[in-house]
């Protein structure tokens, strides 16, 4: 094993500032969904996911990739979401192998209510603070470090064909 590369001290701060906007942001959009809505972050994304959807339905796989997730996390959050009635599961009918995620009426109201006041704490705690050029660095930034994250571009995030004026979600 080689010799270790150790962080440049610019490397280091730019690490270490990273690394706390990474602990900070979730709990900052937690904090004020679970506030507002009764959802957390990724409840809101999968919910959001569904609502742009065709038919507000995907199948479960598909919604992973929508939202980031591993198929096992994202089971347990739909479990969670259709004990609230916000979502239904069930057999895909061209596959009876997959599983289905509709958003219900009741999903669709919740998610269109929450979106005013998720919209407004993404701007708040991240856009705002940013440049229209800051904005685009870090959409390059990120497609960067996804393509070391996810190389195989399994989530739709990776995808270099998603559009950048689907809004805030």
């Amino acid at each position: 094993m080689g010799e270790s590369r150790w962080l440049s001290t610019r490397e280091r701060e730019a690490w270490v500032r990273f690394t706390a906007v990474l602990e900070l942001l979730p709990n900052a959009l937690d904090a004020q969904l679970s506030h507002d809505a009764e959802l957390t972050h990724f409840e809101y994304f999968a919910l959001a996911m569904l609502s742009e959807a065709p038919n507000r339905v995907l199948r479960a796989s598909a919604l992973a990739a929508r939202t980031n997730a591993t198929l096992p996390r994202l089971s347990k959050v739909v479990s969670r979401l259709a004990a609230r009635g916000l979502v239904e599961r069930y057999p895909c009918p061209e596959d009876r192998r997959a599983t289905n995620v509709e958003l219900t009426h009741a999903g669709w109201e919740k998610v269109v209510a929450a979106a005013p006041g998720h919209v407004a704490r993404v701007r708040e705690t991240v856009l705002d603070a940013l440049s229209p050029e800051q904005v685009d660095q870090l959409s390059a930034i990120s497609a960067a470090l996804l393509s070391r994250l996810d190389p195989d571009g399994r989530m739709l995030a990776s995808s270099a064909d998603e559009p950048s004026s689907s809004g805030a979600r």
